[in-house]
């Protein structure tokens, strides 16, 4: 009788093993979430460049009362240019967004805003990142929908589609509705 030596067992129990991960990940909750840091805590801190001549977006606005969306962008990103009317619907609805602009040339984004339509409350550039590390961020377009006391209630990575729109942005103002108002 030939004895299996262990060089014979260890492809089927790595196989075995990846088969597992691989099945448990397919199952998780939200594939697609990426975790943060900042939510369920305080708004970190801004320290933003005026862009332009737009109302400036300072530390303040983020913990005065109401709840507000800050969302990074850039003149460069193909996503943001997408998402653009859904942040315009929810601006003309009168939800405040603070737009942070990232890592981006001043004239271009001013440009990207004049052809596009302005939907932000007021206006800052992140021209260095060192906001965006504070707050977590992975990439643009990034969103945070924050209550009234300055609490982040949602991270969202990635555009605003119609269907992040009415399953995850709206169910979270609703959510920072209740909580900090």
């Amino acid at each position: 009788m030939a004895r299996l030596s262990p060089l014979m067992i260890a492809p089927p129990l790595v196989f075995a093993a990846l088969a597992a991960t691989f099945y448990v990940g397919m199952y998780r909750d939200d594939p697609d979430s990426l975790p943060s840091a900042v939510e369920g805590r305080a708004a970190p801190p801004v320290d933003l460049v005026q862009l332009g001549d737009s109302a400036p977006f300072t530390d303040e606005a983020l913990r005065g009362g109401g709840v507000k969306l800050v969302n990074y962008w850039a003149s460069w990103c193909a996503p943001c240019r997408a998402e653009h009317p859904n942040l315009e619907a929810l601006a003309d609805e009168g939800i405040p967004i603070y737009g942070i602009n990232y890592k981006d040339d001043a004239d271009k984004a001013l440009a990207f805003l004049a052809d596009l339509g302005n939907p932000y409350a007021a206006l800052g550039a992140d021209e260095g990142g060192r906001t965006a590390l504070d707050w977590g961020l992975y990439g643009v377009p990034e969103t945070y929908v924050i209550d009234g006391d300055g609490t982040v209630i949602l991270r969202f990575a990635g555009p605003i589609t119609q269907r992040t729109l009415e399953g995850k942005i709206r169910p979270a103002i609703a959510a920072a509705r209740s909580s900090g108002e």
